[in-house]
């Protein structure tokens, strides 16, 4: 895996946790567990449920579950952001511990969840305590927002203002490229979230809509087989590569066969294992549908 971090003897872990800048995000990247551990990111949940039963999203551990009770429900599962109360239960601990805290969110054009953030931040700002709260709206989802997390907190480990922290995620995102192709477009008209793919509605029966995250999900490409849909994103691989990406991802929704395939072509392609392999959890998982592939992103190296 090419990821150099720092391991700096000056952060030391204190009775409140670690000092320095604290990184927040919420629960939609679906990060793996090592990661979130290693670089001891703090996550507030978005909820998701069917008939008012609103629970939050890391509440379902039985993801296959889940997907089949999206595939054979009549009714899409409804969606919401943290509270403003979630958020503040998140920051006010490490705010009043003298940290300042980096919070990175789910596109606000897919989410409010930004705007609770900021909600949150504004209060800790208003109480005059000794840390503050700056919010990033990522504008990206899924693999993409947890590679600026983790980038933030690599930078912030290396010892990094919020200011610094900022700066370093605001250049990742300058060069983050994600792509993901579906089954069906179906699952994002149906919730409201299709932004400009919304002009490919009218031929999804007959395509595979590839598509990137952005401040709205927008199309990148169209083709007309499953079998294609796996090439080009192979292709993707190849092009992000030869740009010069320093690091990348695979996620999938009830798609373990298809991305241990893309893992393996994409291993060939760069020389080295991708950042992170997972499964894309209910709360975009209910706006995208199962078979979801996700790939690629280029950004900044973590040096240590």
């Amino acid at each position: 895996m090419q990821l150099c971090v720092s391991t700096s003897a000056d952060i030391e872990q204190s009775e409140g946790g670690r000092t320095g800048v604290a990184v927040v995000t919420d629960s939609t990247p679906y990060l793996p567990k090592e990661l979130i551990e290693r670089w001891h990111i703090q996550q507030v949940s978005l909820y998701v449920g069917w008939d008012g039963d609103l629970r939050p999203e890391d509440e379902y551990r039985d993801l296959d579950a889940f997907y089949a009770r999206l595939r054979d429900s009549p009714r899409l599962p409804t969606t919401s952001q943290p509270s403003v109360g979630d958020l503040l239960d998140r920051f006010q601990p490490l705010t009043e511990a003298g940290r300042d805290v980096v919070s990175i969110h789910l596109a606000s054009g897919l989410s409010g969840t930004c705007e609770s953030a900021r909600e949150a931040a504004r209060i800790v700002a208003d109480d005059g305590g000794p840390g503050r709260v700056e919010v990033i709206d990522s504008a990206t989802g899924a693999g993409g927002l947890g590679c600026l997390v983790i980038v933030a907190a690599g930078a912030a480990e290396q010892g990094g203002t919020v200011e610094e922290v900022v700066e370093a995620v605001g250049r990742a995102r300058e060069s983050l490229d994600i792509w993901f192709c579906l089954d069906t477009l179906e699952y994002l008209r149906r919730g409201g979230r299709i932004g400009a793919a919304q002009a490919m509605v009218g031929t999804a029966l007959k395509i595979k809509p590839i598509l990137t995250f952005g401040t709205e999900i927008a199309p990148a490409g169209r083709v007309r087989t499953q079998r294609r849909a796996f090439e080009r994103m192979v292709d993707y691989l190849r092009e992000l590569h030869d740009r010069g990406a320093s690091d990348w991802i695979v996620q999938h929704a009830q798609a373990p066969a298809d991305a241990a395939r893309l893992v393996a072509e994409g291993t060939a392609i760069f020389g080295f294992e991708p950042l992170f392999c997972t499964q894309v959890g209910p709360v975009l998982g209910a706006h995208l549908g199962a078979g979801m592939l996700v790939g690629g992103m280029t950004r900044p190296q973590v040096n240590g």
